[in-house]
């Protein structure tokens, strides 16, 4: 038997107190936890990946790279810039990091990029 999504939010919409319905939020949180890992899983160390829009500061948006290892969480992980995004960065005016002219690959410094932020990039 198939449960529409229209069933679903009428089931919940009936729930008569603040439990039952905690129970459902808490059942939905645990399932877009484990979507939210499965859609992570290809963002490993060794692959390359482009920062997407939802990162801040806005000016590192865009800038390609390898990814470095994950944390303990495996919620952020290390990012090496490649040569291209090293040089942007370097020339951008609202750069406030440290990039010597000969270093061809920057690495981000801090705790790392939170995985969501990371886009992986096809090799061709």
């Amino acid at each position: 038997m198939t449960v529409t999504m229209d069933e679903v939010l009428n089931f919940i919409g009936q729930l008569q107190d603040a439990a039952q319905v905690a129970k459902v939020q808490e059942a939905s949180a645990r399932r877009l936890s484990v979507i939210d890992k499965e859609a992570l899983a290809g963002i490993v160390a060794g692959r390359r990946a482009r920062i997407n829009d939802t990162l801040r500061p806005a000016l590192l948006r865009g800038l390609t790279g390898t990814v470095q290892e994950r944390n303990r969480t495996g919620t952020r992980a290390g990012f090496l810039l490649d040569e291209e995004s090293t040089r942007i960065l370097r020339r951008d005016p609202r750069n406030k990091y440290r990039i010597p002219e000969d270093m061809k690959r920057f690495r981000l410094p801090g705790n790392g990029i939170p995985v969501a932020c990371l886009d992986e990039i096809e090799d061709n």
